[in-house]
């Protein structure tokens, strides 16, 4: 396998003789794209049976706006997460054509289930890589015109930098969790919107050129805008292809020598050759591409910032650590050590992690500290890149280097920091498109060293073992994906001080029972990041739960003091201490919490029932209701109104009350409720149907049976008295008083019969 580029782009005179075409030595493109897509798909393949992971939980599984009943509008008035754009805890991450994709999956599927989400993930990548093939093959000289339309062929260096952007482990994110559908769909309208672009400038006519500088085709640049428009409603991060096709235009249509036009080489310097020539009239027409550029991205950016409320983003210290890091110059070590890692993701992607914040990536605060060499020799290398592309006569390869830079860079340059603050350390979803950049440079690197015949062989085994390398560890790395606690030690095995990672294993074994192991992780976590208030909620709710309720008070208080808006730790705090009846005490806590967070139907029931507990029945109802009209079917709240008006001997009102409550929710605890107030009342007949509806839902309940069997008793109907006291003791035998029952209304049959 040798690894060529063409001389340049279009260069057809090894493509027609005499006037005929003549097939090039390289695979057609239609065999090319299949071996990409077979690839793309296989190596992510087995992911297609994972659950929902990590982020899935919040933008996908607990997203109204996946489900049917929520009206389509919203989507454009809520973030990627589904809270509302103008919310504070909201992260401006504007995607409603992402979450109207999940939408439709969601539809399809008739319910939350991964597979049919994952399998559109994995078949987006497959037709993804196929696309960059296409624009592999642009740059590689894979293009031409025959009879006015666009014929790609497939050069072999095209197919390499194919097959490695396909199976790049570095994607598994972007494919193996659901979430990464917004890269997706993202990189997917961003090289349509780039191939459109290019089919705007090419020519009509058959000849020795491909583009047509000095003219282009209006509507194909509208639908290039259009795409790009698409694209930043998939990810934010599609804005950056107008960067693309600017450099692509200047660089490959125009051919215009960057230095030499800002004076820093002189045209003695450079000699014309063939693909350097050009004519003037380009200028003018370069100029208008440029402007409909500009317009079209001012246009997409300040609607953008319109909706998102003309406000960023606000994130915590460990969110991105770097960027609160205090001075300028140790702020700018710190990031460009970021890039540095993520360029160390591209060489080697065997160092993933699902999440990279909170003590992944120590923060640089001094000058003696050795990773400031990194920094270095990143630099030398981009600027070694730079120089090589930019300096001398600039053949097609070195402009492709060129164009490879720009690939690399400019759809990475949203998560530099530099122009906001971002939510994250390093995301390896940012380097999906970044990806195309870094297979164009190792391509280019590999078509240099194949030009020495004794390396050749050797180099050729070389290709071979990084494809191969780098498809085990993508099916590695999604199998990885497939189930979170998988993904999670997988984290904690790469990066053992990050506390984010050991909470996330905290919170998985808290959520499945496993108290001991959460509580050491919780621990863990706090230990690596002493002001973690999240962690320090969750551990107190754990301790909480076993009894232990003066450490979880002294957890709580911990994580209010760090965080004085941390609505969820006040009302925990409040739970707190009313378990140990300082109650005026857990009174403020609820109401700092109702304070921070005005919608609160669940601190409005703890609130309840402390007020329950403490005999103050009105002060009870009124929090229990403020509970039922945030949430109307707070099945908690409505079952122990209900309750309590029964008890204080108000059994009308309770019977109002559980009526009500079914309007919003049939939960047969409800029904349960609503059927014993109305036995209390002698409505036999209707208490009766009610008991039913709630047997049927749950059968196994040996409470519902019990009661029934009072009704009866009380009604008269000791046959199935008995029947439903017997059934409810084979449910449950511990039953006593259901036993005494049992033998009263036995007594009570014998009499009868005696009579």
């Amino acid at each position: 396998m040798n690894i060529q580029q063409q001389n340049g782009i279009g260069h057809k005179k090894s493509l027609k003789q005499n006037g005929h075409y003549v097939e090039p030595s390289w695979p057609s493109f239609k065999r090319s794209a299949w071996i990409v897509f077979t690839l793309a798909v296989l190596c992510f393949a087995n992911s297609y049976d994972g659950d929902f992971v990590f982020d899935d939980s919040e933008a996908v599984t607990g997203n109204k706006d996946l489900k049917p009943e929520t009206p389509l509008l919203s989507l454009f008035h809520h973030d990627f997460w589904g809270r509302k754009l103008d919310s504070k805890t909201s992260h401006k991450s504007y995607r409603p054509l992402t979450v109207l994709t999940f939408r439709w999956s969601y539809s399809l599927a008739g319910g939350l289930f991964p597979m049919n989400f994952h399998i559109i993930n994995i078949i987006l990548h497959g037709i993804v890589s196929v696309l960059m093939l296409a624009t592999f093959s642009l740059l590689m000289g894979g293009c031409e015109v025959r009879d006015g339309r666009p014929v790609f062929g497939c050069p072999r260096a095209a197919l390499f930098s194919g097959v490695l952007f396909a199976v790049h482990p570095v994607h598994t994110e972007s494919v193996a969790a659901v979430v990464g559908r917004a890269d997706l769909l993202c990189a997917l309208f961003f090289i349509l919107s780039f191939l459109c672009y290019v089919k705007a400038c090419l020519k009509d006519v058959d000849d020795e050129s491909l583009y047509r500088p000095s003219t282009a085709s209006i509507l194909w640049l509208i639908v290039s805008m259009l795409l790009c428009a698409l694209s930043v409603v998939c990810k934010e991060q599609g804005i950056t292809v107008i960067g693309i096709i600017s450099a692509y235009d200047i660089l490959i249509i125009c051919k215009i020598d960057l230095l030499e036009t800002i004076g820093f080489k002189s045209q003695t310097e450079t000699i014309k050759t063939d693909e350097q020539e050009f004519v003037k009239p380009w200028k003018k027409c370069l100029l208008f591409r440029h402007i409909i550029l500009l317009i079209s991205g001012l246009i997409i950016l300040t609607t953008r910032w319109r909706i998102m409320g003309s406000t960023t983003p606000t994130f915590q210290v460990f969110d991105n650590p770097h960027s609160f890091v205090n001075g300028s110059l140790y702020r700018a070590l710190n990031y460009n050590y970021l890039y540095s890692i993520n360029s160390w993701l591209l060489v080697n992607p065997w160092w993933l992690c699902f999440d990279w914040s909170m003590g992944c990536i120590p923060v640089i605060e001094s000058l003696s500290d050795w990773r400031i060499m990194v920094v270095i020799v990143f630099w030398i290398i981009l600027a070694s890149l730079l120089f090589t592309s930019l300096n001398g006569i600039l053949t097609q390869q070195k402009r492709n280097v060129t164009m490879a830079l720009a690939f690399l860079i400019i759809p990475f340059l949203p998560a530099t920091n530099l122009f906001f603050r971002v939510g994250f350390v390093i995301a390896e979803r940012a380097l999906y498109l970044p990806t195309a950049g870094f297979c164009i440079i190792v391509v280019t690197g590999v078509g240099k060293l194949c030009q020495d015949k004794e390396k050749r062989e050797i180099i050729r085994y070389c290709i071979y073992y990084l494809v191969v390398m780098f498809v085990i560890r993508s099916v590695h790395r999604s199998d990885q994906w497939r189930q979170e606690m998988t993904l999670f030690l997988s984290g904690a095995k790469m990066c053992p001080l990050n506390a984010k990672v050991h909470y996330n294993i905290a919170k998985l074994n808290g959520d499945k029972g496993n108290a001991d192991i959460a509580i050491e992780k919780y621990r863990l976590a706090i230990e690596l990041n002493e002001e973690y208030d999240q962690a320090m909620n969750n551990l107190g709710n754990i301790l909480k739960e076993k009894g232990d309720l003066i450490e979880a008070e002294k957890l709580l208080l911990q994580a209010v003091n760090i965080r004085d808006d941390f609505a969820a730790a006040w009302m925990n705090l409040g739970i707190v201490q009313a378990s140990l009846h300082k109650n005026n005490s857990a009174e403020k806590s609820y109401y700092t919490a109702l304070k921070h967070r005005r919608r609160y139907p669940d601190c409005y029931y703890n609130l309840g029932n402390m007020y329950l507990e403490m005999g103050k029945n009105q002060l009870a109802i009124q929090a229990f209701r403020n509970a039922t009209q945030q949430k109307p079917d707070h099945v908690n709240a409505w079952g122990n109104m209900v309750i309590l008006l029964d008890n204080i001997g108000l059994t009308a009102e309770a019977e109002k009350v559980g009526k009500e409550a079914l309007q919003y929710n049939s939960d047969p605890s409800l029904l349960f409720n609503l059927a014993n107030v109305l036995g209390k009342q002698d409505k036999f007949k209707e208490s009766e149907v009610v008991f039913l509806k709630a047997i049927q839902q749950s059968n196994k309940d040996s409470r519902m049976y019990a009661n029934l069997g009072v009704l009866y008793h009380r009604w008269g109907k000791f046959e199935a008295a008995v029947k439903a006291y017997t059934t409810a003791l084979q449910l449950d035998p511990s039953l006593d008083t259901t036993k005494d029952n049992l033998r009263m209304v036995n007594r009570k049959m014998e009499k009868a019969q005696r009579k």
